[in-house]
């Protein structure tokens, strides 16, 4: 079963967001990013990956949501899963666009982004996130 394990909020202040969730929620810093796209700090409670990210790219920034790319927040959440080829069949079939636009920014922390029915990211990973608790084993599940 697909788990949600990232959020990633678009903020202009990397650091000041950053110490705020770190020391207001004890969440502790796993990693930084500094691409072409955005620059960024990794986040995590153990179970959640929380991407910190003020974006470079405008194209990258915006959430294909009608809003443009300068909208602070939440810019998107991630489910970790087993199977991208059945996570991309389900996508597909609930109107789902892959969000092509965006090339992986060749850091650990990259994802196959999806633009949902409401114009929400999605992203799928099956390697996950920096932080974020690994999906379940099947026998644990069935336990």
């Amino acid at each position: 079963m697909p788990k949600l394990r990232h959020i990633a909020l678009h903020t202009p202040d990397v650091e000041k967001t950053a110490e705020f969730y770190k020391h207001v929620f004890e969440m502790k810093e796993v990693g930084r990013v500094n691409s072409s796209i955005a620059e960024g700090v990794y986040l995590t409670d153990g179970d959640l990956n929380v991407a910190v990210l003020k974006f470079k790219d405008p194209a990258a920034a915006d959430r294909h949501d009608g809003m443009g790319p300068n909208v602070m927040g939440i810019h998107h959440m991630g489910f970790w899963i087993e199977d991208a080829e059945e996570a991309r069949k389900r996508l597909r079939e609930a109107g789902a666009e892959p969000r092509d636009d965006i090339a992986p920014a060749g850091n650990s922390f990259f994802e196959e982004k999806w633009k949902g029915p409401d114009g929400v990211m999605i992203d799928i990973s099956e390697t996950g996130w920096g932080g974020a608790a690994p999906l379940p084993t099947k026998e644990l599940e069935h336990a």
